[in-house]
């Protein structure tokens, strides 16, 4: 309880005194609260520097995908192209790719508003 050990002036049988534990239990908080503050400072900076680290390697992942889709595009271009002529490619390539993309927003609209429900209290 007290840093210096048991009270000499106080007989061993006698409870400590409503002020020696108070000031025991305040001394503990202290240490806690500086233990946890300091623990979470810690645990923040770590994952800061990591979610830098992985904002990076998105960035650096999406510009690689962006490419690799420019690369397929032109492909499938030039691959159709001798089959149904360079405008029936272009028309194919369009349509497929602006269906994909209509059905990967519906896709997220929807479920961005399932969690907008559930997130509101408002879940079907």
């Amino acid at each position: 309880m007290s840093p210096g050990g048991p009270d000499p002036d106080r007989p061993a049988d006698e409870p400590p005194s409503l002020v020696a534990l108070l000031t025991a239990l305040i001394e503990d908080a202290q240490t806690l609260y500086a233990a946890e503050t300091g623990y979470w400072r810690r645990a923040l900076a770590f994952a800061l520097a990591r979610a830098r680290t992985v904002a990076l390697l998105l960035v650096l992942g999406l510009f690689l995908l962006f490419f690799t889709l420019m690369a397929l595009v032109v492909g499938l271009l030039l691959a159709l192209a001798p089959l149904i002529g360079p405008w029936g490619a272009l028309v194919l390539v369009v349509l497929a790719l602006g269906g994909g993309a209509y059905w990967a927003v519906r896709r997220a609209l929807r479920v961005a508003r399932r969690a907008w429900a559930m997130l509101s209290g408002n879940a079907p």
